[in-house]
């Protein structure tokens, strides 16, 4: 009944009803896809009187009425979505949404990435720690590589342990293996104080 209404309203005071149809089958049909990234506005939820229109294909159709604009995005079975709502007047792409978001989120994702790369993480092992605590250890030290940050391994040296440096050397050695596949040493061991350090650098 509403719908009825709506359509009379329209008529009365000359405007196309085709708007309002298109709008409604755009957006009755935009109900039973994923819930719409609040980043875009898309189909209906553009309201504005005309677009520059960008076709599938990247073709510039030029500017069109938004009625105009839904009618042939929802001919293609695709959707009509709002890239830049600054320019005079709006910029709308006929595509997936679904397709266009998935990039979008991915886009995103690797950027989120890049920024948290780069840092220098430190991860400190005994040199006599156990088999299951150095795995423990190194799956931190891997997270932090596959992040794109460079790891620093340091053996903590403690008391009469200073005597036995040369088992924090074969550690090492021993960590560089477990660590080869995700990074590899970006330095030569060195002792500081009572610290053996070594960089490792994620693998290109």
């Amino acid at each position: 009944m509403a719908y009825v209404c709506v359509y009379a309203v329209l008529s009365f005071l000359g405007r196309q009803t085709d708007l309002l149809a298109v709008q409604y089958a755009v957006s009755h049909d935009t109900k039973r896809r994923p819930t719409v990234d609040k980043k875009f506005r898309i189909n209906y939820q553009i309201r504005v009187p005309q677009v520059r229109l960008i076709d599938e294909d990247g073709t510039q159709v030029g500017i069109q009425p938004i009625q105009e604009a839904l009618r042939l995005a929802q001919e293609r079975g695709r959707d009509l979505v709002e890239i830049a709502p600054a320019a005079n007047p709006p910029v709308a792409k006929i595509l997936d949404f679904s397709k266009f978001r998935y990039e979008e989120e991915k886009k995103a994702k690797e950027a989120r990435k890049k920024q948290k790369g780069g840092q220098l993480k430190e991860v400190r092992i005994r040199p006599r720690i156990g088999e299951h605590d150095l795995e423990v250890k190194l799956n931190h030290a891997k997270e932090f590589l596959a992040e794109q940050n460079k790891v620093q391994i340091t053996i903590v040296f403690m008391g009469r342990e200073m005597q036995h440096r040369d088992l924090g050397y074969a550690l090492l050695d021993k960590i560089k293996g477990m660590l080869a596949d995700v990074g590899e040493a970006d330095n030569r061991p060195s002792m500081m104080g009572n610290r053996l350090i070594v960089s490792f650098v994620p693998k290109k």
